[in-house]
């Protein structure tokens, strides 16, 4: 039989630009998948903190299997809420597939699995499992040192240096600095290293920063809503029982002392008509901001403020005097400074 060589060819090159076609149709896609135990049903969220994603997504995950897809054109951080809230940062790369593994119940031992930023990152989550406390930014700083061209690195800077309870600016522009000669594309850092100073508003002693947001009810909110004798900037969440009973006792104390206590809360839930029910609900009469951004809220950063509860205090001056007490504590430290006012007055 004969073959004719230019049918041969043409069947040939049909052949490989079909399956240049099927390659090139994945090629911009990253997956995630995995399993946990001690979980059946229910769901993650995601969402990336350099714009791969616009809002939030959901993760479903049946007989404790999840599988998700997203197109990227370029390296992406994304981070998945799991439904206690927790976060883990993966690191997206298109035509990369990850792999997580763990136990539902110990979340802070999850394996991620397919490329090398998450298995360093894997790798360094395991060994800060180990780490005292007060060790833990040694620990990330060397890493993120030995790591500058990571996406990882960035995730972690910002992470324990710039959102932590007691964030280190200081310590934080340097490293800013040793990333961007190593990523000078990078518009995260680039963004980072110029709010570094506006940032600076939530420490001890400083002032608080200038902010402008829109509370759950539509209105504009900036830093002249916190005009009264003691200030308070509190950090809350719907499935956090400490945090709520920050909020009632706040509430309770804007009852006692009325314009004397200004008072603006942030809440981190992912829905914020649920917010502005619990808020009406609770008959919460200051400012509440949700804007559906959970931890990615800017406020956050704005303030420094990492956690739930949190929380700052400042004077008739905008002062920062106080930073993440715990609901008693941040009672009794706003009875103690009316009543030091109080007497403050009659003195004049």
């Amino acid at each position: 039989m004969r073959i004719n060589v230019y049918s041969f060819r043409y069947v040939a090159f049909l052949l490989v630009a079909l399956l240049l076609t099927a390659c090139g149709a994945d090629s911009g896609k990253f997956k995630l998948e995995g399993r946990l135990r001690n979980m059946n049903l229910g769901e993650f969220w995601v969402y990336s903190t350099d714009g791969a994603l616009s809002g939030f997504d959901t993760i479903p995950v049946r007989n404790g299997r999840f599988s998700y897809e997203i197109e990227l054109r370029e390296p992406a951080t994304l981070v998945v809420v799991f439904p206690n809230y927790s976060e883990q940062p993966v690191f997206a790369e298109p035509g990369e597939k990850v792999h997580i593994k763990g136990d539902a119940t110990h979340l802070k031992e999850l394996i991620i699995e397919g490329t090398d930023d998450n298995e360093q990152m894997t790798e360094l989550r395991m060994e800060l499992n180990q780490t005292t406390p007060p060790d833990v930014p040694k620990v990330v700083g060397e890493f993120i040192r030995s790591h500058l061209e990571s996406p990882a690195s960035i995730y972690l800077l910002q992470r324990y240096f710039v959102m932590s309870q007691t964030p280190d600016y200081q310590e934080a522009s340097k490293l800013t600095k040793l990333l961007i000669k190593e990523q000078p594309e990078s518009g995260q850092l680039i963004l980072l290293e110029k709010n570094l100073k506006a940032l600076q508003g939530g420490a001890l002693k400083s002032k608080l920063p200038a902010f402008t947001a829109t509370d759950v009810k539509g209105r504009k909110v900036t830093e002249k809503d916190l005009k009264g004798k003691v200030n308070v900037v509190s950090v809350w969440a719907s499935w956090s029982y400490n945090s709520t009973d920050m909020q009632r006792r706040l509430v309770n104390l804007k009852k006692k002392y009325g314009d004397k206590l200004g008072v603006v809360s942030i809440c981190v839930d992912g829905g914020p008509k649920d917010c502005k029910q619990r808020v009406e609900r609770d008959s919460v009469k200051w400012s509440t901001i949700c804007d559906g951004r959970m931890w990615n809220t800017p406020l956050l950063a704005k303030f420094g403020l990492a956690d739930v509860p949190a929380n700052l205090i400042a004077d008739e001056k905008g002062t920062i005097v106080e930073r993440n007490l715990q609901p008693q504590k941040m009672e009794e430290q706003i009875d103690q400074l009316m009543m030091k006012y109080k007497v403050n007055s009659l003195l004049k």
